[in-house]
């Protein structure tokens, strides 16, 4: 008996309050199918999401089974930022999966399907259904495309910037705005929500070719609907997202983040997955794979491309299969067959004919967008895990979008203990080259641990100071950052982590080829390992806590409960 008709027996109120709400008798009897969205008004990446919800209940109606609609909108990082409201991001992904198990586990459905396109929303989907092990199918709600001369949202921190400095007018800067987001979807560069879209196809949980499609072509609406018809299909068979999500599918994963120059955030969302399957992925195991990994997507905002390219070039299939050799397979997905046997199909589908159709209007070739494997953009991975004094549990870089000349520094420490003195002393010049700008107490326990996007593109549209300059924290980066920039440092300021101890004018080592991050001198001397050792000893004694930022309330909670960013930052 399905979970839906044994609940049925259970709950006499449960026949009554659905006939109630418009159901019909034979409604009733038929696999019910919960179909939970992000859909609102929060940003252009949920607020067409209703027509997907629609198209995918369509698909379980034309299978025989009957489709419930639930909603848990998601906020919008860009809407976020600049103030305080971008300390509710992080936790609000832990919020998401929690109503994913709320609704599934007071009302049990036979299977679902999960409809979102960004950056928390995805990630918060994917650790529901870690949690419920539901029959489930995940539909990315596509991209938006690009505006004219292929302006896309990432550019308008570093136009903001430029205006602020008296580089460009306030009218240039308001016709950028006007013109970034001319459609919905998720905004078009390989950010987190680009980013977690192809991971959700790479783990094997979205149907093959339908990651980073344009959000207005029909194919999206297609592929809802083929997810309604194959929820059917899983709740039928009782093929479970445990048993088709194994450790080998998030080794996938990580393969194919390391091939796109993916966002850092991915580093808190996949050992948060996993986490709620029941599988232990780490930084570690990031950096094991990117090691000697080969970078091969020519997209923003490490490459040249929107990301709606992506799609034009055959997909997350094309990117796979470059990577074929290196990925297992035999993973099972929720089309019910192979990674292997999924990529054969499409070779005889005509899915790639179709991309070369759409391609073929950018007078692009493929190869410049999705490099061949053995004609990379770079051959030693994109991001990297460093460790030392400074950060004994970890911190992390995506290199391939650090200037060379800053792989291999020592800088001086300028430290501040939150992003808006940090950012004021980069606009007005008071940070000079050869300086490592601190800012710390904005990890999980600290603020929510929030984006520091602002100072990134602060820094990065400076040509001198992009090359000349680290920027050092415990919080995270959006993944439209580029730069210098080195996040996610543990244990953070408010656990008393050595981050906190960073004086003025102390020595700070940036080795990326041989992952080191340390602390090696004071007021611009340098010190043994022994001595640095013994410095910090005497710092650490005169430290005291800080009273919480958030005393009460959903941060309070989060702040409370959260792990350390190297393990994905979930409420324990």
């Amino acid at each position: 008996m399905l979970p839906s008709q044994e609940v049925r027996a259970l709950a006499p109120e449960m026949d009554p309050l659905r006939l109630g709400m418009g159901w019909t008798e034979e409604d009733l009897d038929k696999p019910q199918i919960l179909i939970e969205s992000t859909f609102g008004d929060s940003h252009p990446g949920s607020a067409h999401l209703l027509e997907l919800v629609n198209q995918a209940a369509d698909g379980v109606r034309q299978s025989g089974g009957r489709a419930a609609r639930y909603f848990v909108t998601d906020i919008c990082d860009g809407q976020a930022q600049g103030h305080d409201g971008i300390n509710y991001s992080l936790a609000s992904r832990d919020m998401i999966a929690n109503m994913v198990e709320i609704h599934h586990g007071a009302t049990p459905f036979d299977a679902g399907v999960f409809i979102a396109s960004c950056d928390k929303g995805l990630p918060g989907l994917l650790m529901g259904i870690g949690r419920t092990n539901l029959p489930s199918v995940v539909v990315p709600g596509g991209v938006m495309e690009a505006g004219p001369d292929l302006l896309t949202l990432e550019q308008i921190g570093k136009y903001s910037a430029m205006c602020q400095r008296g580089e460009i007018t306030q009218e240039q800067l308001t016709w950028y705005k006007h013109h970034a987001c001319p459609s919905c979807g998720a905004c078009s560069f390989m950010g987190t929500a680009g980013t977690m879209q192809v991971l959700c196809e790479a783990l094997g949980l979205s149907l093959p070719g339908t990651a980073l499609l344009p959000a207005t072509c029909e194919d999206l609406r297609k592929a809802a609907q083929n997810a309604g018809r194959q929820a059917m299909q899983l709740a039928r068979s009782g093929l479970k997202a445990r048993d088709i999500v194994t450790r080998k599918s998030f080794e996938n994963a990580i393969i194919v983040h390391a091939a796109i120059s993916g966002s850092t955030n991915a580093l808190l969302h996949l050992p948060a997955i996993a986490h709620t399957f029941g599988i232990e992925i780490d930084a570690d195991t990031f950096e094991s794979i990117h090691r000697d990994a080969h970078f091969l997507l020519d997209v923003r905002p490490s490459g040249r491309w929107p990301s709606e390219f992506v799609y034009y070039a055959g997909g997350v299939p094309a990117i796979m299969e470059e990577l074929r050799p290196l990925l297992h397979l035999g993973a099972l997905t929720v089309s019910g067959k192979t990674l292997g046997e999924n990529l054969d199909a499409l070779q005889e589908s005509g899915y790639y004919e179709q991309c070369a159709a759409y391609l073929a209007r950018t007078g692009l070739r493929k190869e410049e967008i999705i490099r061949p494997y053995d004609r990379p953009i770079g051959k030693d991975g994109t991001t990297a895990i460093l460790r030392g004094n400074l950060a004994p549990y970890g911190a992390v870089v995506k290199h391939s979008a650090v200037p060379k000349e800053m792989h291999r520094a020592v800088l001086r420490a300028r430290p501040f203990d939150c992003e808006e003195d940090a950012i004021a002393a980069v606009l007005s010049h008071r940070i000079q080259p050869g300086d490592a700008v601190f800012i710390r107490y904005e990890g999980p326990k600290g603020s929510g641990m929030p984006e520091m996007f602002y100072t990134t593109e602060a820094i990065s549209s400076d040509e001198q100071l992009s090359r000349s300059i680290a920027l050092i924290t415990d919080g995270r980066f959006s993944g439209a950052s580029k730069g210098p920039a080195i996040g996610h440092i543990s244990p953070e300021a408010a656990e008393g982590g050595p981050i906190a101890l960073v004086e003025e004018g102390d020595l700070i080592e940036i080795d990326i080829p041989n992952r080191v991050l340390a602390i090696v001198g004071v007021q611009g001397q340098p010190k043994t390992p022994e001595e640095m050792e013994s410095i910090l000893a005497t710092r650490r004694k005169s430290w005291t806590p800080r009273a919480p930022r958030y005393p009460e309330g959903v941060l309070s909670i989060y702040s409370q409960h959260a792990v350390s960013p190297m393990k994905g930052g979930y409420m324990e």
